[in-house]
């Protein structure tokens, strides 16, 4: 006889098999920012209430000696940080707890110590400087999407910047399966000039420093860079997105309104419009396949 057909999961088994994604965050910044202190076991217990889930208590030193492949020595283990890290395991859907802040303003909230924040969409200050041109009849064949943001007034120290790279980070392995569905591009608004565009173009026409040589100041085309990121072991992390464009007859490319490459999505930023602790006004370009 022929077995039943499996039933199709429902939205919630749909859910309940999705990884969840887990954030490590300091646990002494974490209660700084609340404003509270907690046992250990206080602090499971409120994550559990609000609906995350405290999966771990650890610090750099503990996860050092946990591993399988690297051993360290003695002296090299007593440089490692005991700072007690806890790692959260938050749901698949809620992608505003994917860093510290986030975490902690929900948290809050839900504790009664502030109410839930409104945002505001402000009109530019200067319309035209602020618009981004999409060529689609070149962006169509690659990545036909793009939406742009500006964040006025922001002030960096070396925990924020960290945390804002983390939550990018975070969002790419996520939300954006890997950089193949999304890629977000963040840049120094002030270092470039608009107008903007999103284009796409042969890889031998798309010219610039990336990021990842700034301090060389070496200049790729879209074709070299590819190679490069394939085979130098200083970019290893950038390895597994070439595929995603390298065989593309066109790549697409953000450019200012001075024909600055600001970023090679999904691979990597340009090194002119790079994020740093002095940064005021932050340009974010997000594009995608869908």
């Amino acid at each position: 006889t022929t077995p039943p057909s499996e039933p199709h999961p429902t939205q919630t088994e749909q859910q309940s098999q999705t990884t969840m994604p887990t954030v490590a965050v300091s646990r002494d910044a974490l209660f700084a920012h609340l404003g509270r202190t907690y046992t250990d076991e206080e602090f499971d217990e409120l994550a559990f209430e609000f609906g995350v889930e405290l999966d771990e208590v650890t610090s750099e030193r503990i996860e050092a000696t946990k591993s399988d492949t690297v051993r360290l020595s003695a002296s090299e283990l007593a440089r490692l940080s005991d700072e007690v890290i806890y790692k959260i395991d938050v749901p698949a859907n809620r992608y505003d707890l994917l860093c510290i802040e986030g975490i902690s303003r929900s948290l809050k909230v839900f504790l009664g110590d502030m109410d839930a924040p409104t945002y505001d969409v402000v009109k530019a200050s200067d319309e035209k400087a602020s618009t981004m041109t999409v060529i689609k009849s070149n962006t169509d064949t690659i990545r036909p999407y793009v939406v742009c943001a500006i964040l006025r007034d922001v002030t960096f120290d070396e925990a924020r910047y960290q945390s804002f790279i983390e939550l990018q980070d975070q969002l790419h392995r996520n939300l954006c399966r890997n950089r193949t569905l999304v890629a977000i591009g963040t840049h120094d608004l002030d270092a470039v000039k608009g107008p903007f565009s999103y284009d796409a173009r042969s890889p031998a026409d798309i010219k610039f420093v990336p990021l990842t040589h700034t301090d060389d100041g070496r200049e790729f085309d879209g074709a070299s860079l590819m190679e490069h990121y394939e085979t130098d072991a200083g970019c290893k992390h950038l390895k597994p997105y070439v595929p995603i464009i390298k065989d593309s007859p066109l790549y697409p490319v953000v450019l200012d309104g001075e024909e600055t490459v600001l970023s090679l999505p999904p691979i990597i930023n340009g090194s002119k419009s790079r994020i740093t602790l002095d940064t005021k006004n932050v340009l974010i370009e997000c594009t995608a396949t869908d």
